[in-house]
C-alpha cells in the first residue's frame, strides 16, 4: 500500500495547531471562562474566538486521524497483532508520561496556587506515592495523579480496542454492505449528514455529561470522538470519498466560514442591541440555532482540511519523515515543557509581546532538543515516546540482511 502522506502531513499540522491552542490557554482572558493551569497576567479576551475557530474541530479531527490509522495497520496486521501493536503505541507512552513528563504541571499549577510547597523533588514523591493533596491543588487532584493532555492516548486505546472487538463483523458481508453504502455519501450530504449525530450528542448528553477528559462517566465526549473515530476508519483509503472531500473543498470551505460567521453574529447581538424584550422561544431558538451552526461548521471544517490536504499534501515532502517521527514525542512533551517555561517567564512580567514569544519559543526549543538529543537517539527511551526501538531507516536494512541470511 501506498503511504498517504496527506494524513501523515495532517497529523503533524494538527499537533502543531494543539501547541499554538495550548499557548492561547495561557492567554485567554476571563470573558471565555476557559481555566487553565496558568495563567498570565497578559491576558486578552478576543483570543477566544480564533480558539474556538479551531477549537470546535480540532480534537474531532485528531480522533478522525486516529481511526484512520486502525484502518491502514488493519490492511497489514492480524487482530492480535494490531491490539497488541496499538497497546504498546498508546500505552506505554501514557504511564511513562503520568509518572515522569506530566509532574512538572501539576507541581507549578499547585505552587501557583499556593496549596502545594516549592521543592519539586518532595513534590514527586507525594506525587508518585498519590497523594493526598489538598482540594483543588491541580487538576486531577482528587485521583492523587493526573494526566493532563496525555488522557488523549487512554480514550484512543479505548476505542481501539472496541473497534476490534467490532471488526469481524464490520468485515462480515452485512458489514462489508454497510461501508459500502456509507462510503457513497457525495455532495452536501457529505458536507452535512455527518454532523448530525454530533449534534444529536450535544443536545441529549451535553447538559448532563459535561466534559471531563477523566474517562470514567465523560459520556458526551466518548459519544462525539467514539463517532468521528469510526468516521475516520469508514473513510480509510476509498478513492470514490477522498476524490469527493478534494472536489468539495471549497465548497466545504466557504460553508465553514459561513457558519462559524453567522454563529459569531447570533452570539455577539446581545452585546449590540437589547434584547430583553424577545420571548424566551425566540432566545431558545437561537441558542439551538447556535449548536447546529457549531456542529455544520465543525464537519464542514474537518472535511475542508481532509480536502485542501489531499489535493495539496499528497507528496513526500523532504521534511515530513523527520516531522513524522518527531510529532509523537513533541506531543507528549510539549504541555510540560510549556508550563515550565511559562513558570520561569510569568513572574518576569515581559511584557505582552514578550512574554508569550518567549513562552513560544522556549516550548519549540525544549521539544526539538529533547527529541533530537535525547530522544531518538535512546534506544530504550524510544518506545517510551512512542516510537520504534529502533529507527525505521536503519531497521529496514537490518531487514534485508536477516533475509539474505535466511
Amino acid at each position: 500500500m501506498n503511504r498517504r502522506h496527506d494524513i501523515d502531513a495532517l497529523r503533524v499540522l494538527a499537533f502543531g495547531l494543539l501547541i499554538l491552542y495550548h499557548l492561547g490557554m495561557l492567554y485567554v482572558g476571563p470573558a471565555s471562562d476557559w481555566t487553565f493551569h496558568l495563567k498570565s497576567s497578559y491576558l486578552a479576551n478576543w483570543l477566544q474566538y480564533p480558539m474556538l475557530a479551531s477549537g470546535f474541530w480540532r480534537m474531532d479531527l485528531l480522533f478522525l486521524i486516529s481511526g484512520l490509522v486502525v484502518h491502514f495497520l488493519r490492511g497489514r496486521l492480524s487482530l492480535p497483532r494490531l491490539a497488541w501493536k496499538r497497546t504498546v503505541r498508546l500505552q506505554l507512552p501514557l504511564l511513562f508520561g503520568i509518572a515522569v513528563v506530566v509532574p512538572i504541571q501539576p507541581y507549578v499549577q499547585g505552587v501557583s496556587n499556593g496549596l502545594v510547597a516549592p521543592g519539586f523533588g518532595h513534590f514527586l514523591l507525594r506525587y508518585w506515592t498519590g497523594g493526598p493533596w489538598p482540594a483543588g491543588a491541580f487538576d486531577g487532584w482528587q485521583y492523587g495523579f493526573t494526566w493532563n493532555h496525555l488522557w488523549y492516548l487512554s480514550y484512543v486505546w479505548v476505542y481501539t480496542m472496541m473497534l476490534i472487538l467490532l471488526l469481524p463483523a464490520l468485515e462480515s458481508g452485512p458489514g462489508q454492505r454497510l461501508l459500502t453504502h456509507c462510503r457513497r455519501l457525495r455532495g452536501p450530504a457529505l458536507l452535512l449528514l455527518p454532523a448530525l449525530p454530533l449534534l444529536g450528542y450535544s443536545v441529549w448528553l451535553a447538559a448532563r455529561y459535561p466534559i471531563t477528559h477523566a474517562l470514567s462517566n465523560d459520556w458526551y465526549a466518548h459519544a462525539g470522538y467514539l463517532t468521528v473515530f469510526l468516521y475516520g476508519y469508514v473513510l480509510g483509503t476509498d478513492r470514490g470519498l477522498w476524490s469527493e472531500l478534494a472536489r468539495l473543498r471549497r465548497h466545504a470551505l466557504l460553508l465553514a466560514v459561513a457558519s462559524f460567521a453567522l454563529h459569531y453574529v447570533i452570539d455577539q447581538v446581545g452585546n449590540w442591541v437589547d434584547m430583553s424584550w424577545l420571548p424566551m422561544t425566540a432566545y431558545a431558538s437561537a441558542r439551538f440555532l447556535m449548536r447546529v451552526l457549531h456542529f455544520v461548521y465543525a464537519w464542514a471544517a474537518i472535511a475542508a482540511v481532509l480536502g485542501y490536504g489531499h489535493h495539496y499534501l499528497n507528496r513526500p515532502f523532504r521534511w515530513l519523515p523527520y516531522a513524522r517521527e518527531a510529532v509523537y514525542p513533541w506531543y507528549i512533551l510539549h504541555q510540560s515543557v510549556m508550563l515550565a517555561v511559562a513558570y520561569w517567564a510569568l513572574p518576569r512580567h515581559l511584557g505582552p509581546v514578550l512574554e508569550p514569544l518567549s513562552v513560544l519559543l522556549g516550548t519549540v526549543a525544549g521539544c526539538a532538543l529533547l527529541h533530537e538529543f535525547v530522544i531518538r537517539r535512546t534506544r530504550w527511551l524510544r518506545p517510551l515516546f512512542g516510537l520504534d526501538a529502533i529507527p525505521r531507516q536503519r531497521a529496514a536494512p537490518a531487514r534485508e540482511l536477516s533475509t539474505q541470511n535466511a
